[in-house]
């Protein structure tokens, strides 16, 4: 196993974003940089070499646009994703970049470079092999260009806060009220998803395994089942505040009702699925209904079992945000977001977002890791 790609397979990821990337830097330094507007003066351009950030960044992205010219390694490529981010966070010091001056069109010549670059980069860490970290780094470089596109322009461009607040105000949000999102955490994810995830999966797990045992409830569970699917959410959240009250619980039970029906279709399809001939074999050895069933038929719905589990852990996340929309106590991610939202707090709001977002894929991810381990056999998971 090589531990980078062929040079004729780098040659090919991102030669011509490379001349683009070096056109776009070199065309910057010939543009003005910035507008300064002095009070009681006309407004003047100011060029790149004023600005020592701005021109040490421009260097860097035209070495790193003449690096990836050539074909490169694993070393070079590494190498190349370097000097860009370092472009980056210098071309970040520039005053269009703080809101502290106009930009002109030398600032946004580099930010095309910045991003011919981004392209580049990604192109040449995908075509990367050999290594576990190799496959994890296109990924994460392409969330931190998308995050820094976001803090360019939001800021250069001065989009209203109300709007989209740049990811820097996000971060200064959850920093400053970390323990409040901390308490909103524990309330829904850790009370209500958590509970409601476990109970609603469970409870389908199991109608579903008395439904293949006795055939004859499939006439009168499956139906049923099938209506509480069809409930809508909003009409579901406020019975359940009613029901339940307006802490946890409630949550909890529109949390179950919503993932119930997906286990219960998933286990009896991964129950089906069994082979013929196997099943035939397990009878001819006088095998019991239990023995079956653990021996051959719920390791061969172990896939999908676990693919129910992993769709019901966005789904558990977003019913129970949304049914705190409608009756919450004084925490909550649904209710921050609901009652900053109402006061145009929207940093805050944004970083209860991301507290939701990086929950739900956390749980994917750890879910994926056990469906490795329980279904190791499966082609799906073996490929």
């Amino acid at each position: 196993m090589t531990s980078s790609a062929s040079p004729e397979k780098m040659r090919q990821a991102g030669q011509f974003t490379a001349v683009a990337a070096l056109a776009f830097w070199l065309l910057c330094g010939l543009q003005p940089l910035m507008v300064l507007e002095a009070e009681g003066a006309a407004p003047a351009m100011q060029s790149l070499l004023a600005q020592p950030a701005g021109w040490l960044a421009a260097l860097l992205g035209v070495l790193a646009a003449v690096l990836g010219l050539r074909p490169s390694g694993r070393g070079a490529s590494l190498g190349l994703s370097a000097l860009a981010g370092l472009a980056a966070i210098g071309w970040l010091q520039l005053p269009p970049a703080q809101a502290a001056a106009p930009a002109a069109a030398g600032f946004w010549l580099g930010a095309l470079g910045l991003g011919a670059l981004a392209i580049l980069t990604i192109q040449r860490c995908a075509a990367l092999e050999g290594r576990r970290f190799d496959a994890a780094l296109a990924p994460l470089l392409f969330g931190l260009w998308v995050l820094y596109a976001w803090q360019l322009l939001t800021v250069a461009l001065e989009v209203p806060r109300v709007l989209l607040p740049p990811p820097a105000l996000v971060l200064q949000a959850l920093w400053t009220h970390a323990a409040t999102l901390g308490g909103d955490f524990v309330q829904t994810v850790l009370k209500a998803v958590v509970v409601g995830w476990l109970l609603g999966s469970g409870l389908g797990f199991a109608v579903a395994v008395a439904i293949d045992r006795q055939p004859f409830l499939q006439r009168g569970l499956l139906p049923i089942a099938s209506l509480t699917s069809t409930v809508p959410l909003v009409g579901v959240a406020p019975i359940a505040v009613m029901w339940f009250g307006f802490d946890w619980p409630s949550k909890a039970a529109v949390v179950v009702l919503m993932t119930f029906f997906p286990m219960l279709v998933s286990t009896l399809a991964g129950l089906q699925s069994a082979g013929r001939l196997e099943r035939e074999l397990m009878h001819s050895y006088a095998a019991s209904y239990g023995r079956t069933l653990w021996s051959l038929r719920l390791p061969a719905a172990s896939p999908f079992v676990v693919g129910a589990l992993k769709v019901n852990a966005t789904l558990a996340l977003i019913g129970a945000i949304v049914a705190e929309f409608f009756g919450s106590p004084t925490a909550g991610l649904g209710f921050r977001i609901s009652t900053e939202a109402a006061r145009m707090n929207m940093a805050l709001v944004w970083s209860a977002i991301a507290v939701a977002a990086v929950t739900g894929s956390l749980a994917y991810a750890l879910l994926v890791r056990l469906e490795r381990r329980v279904a190791f056999w499966h082609p799906s998971v073996r490929g």
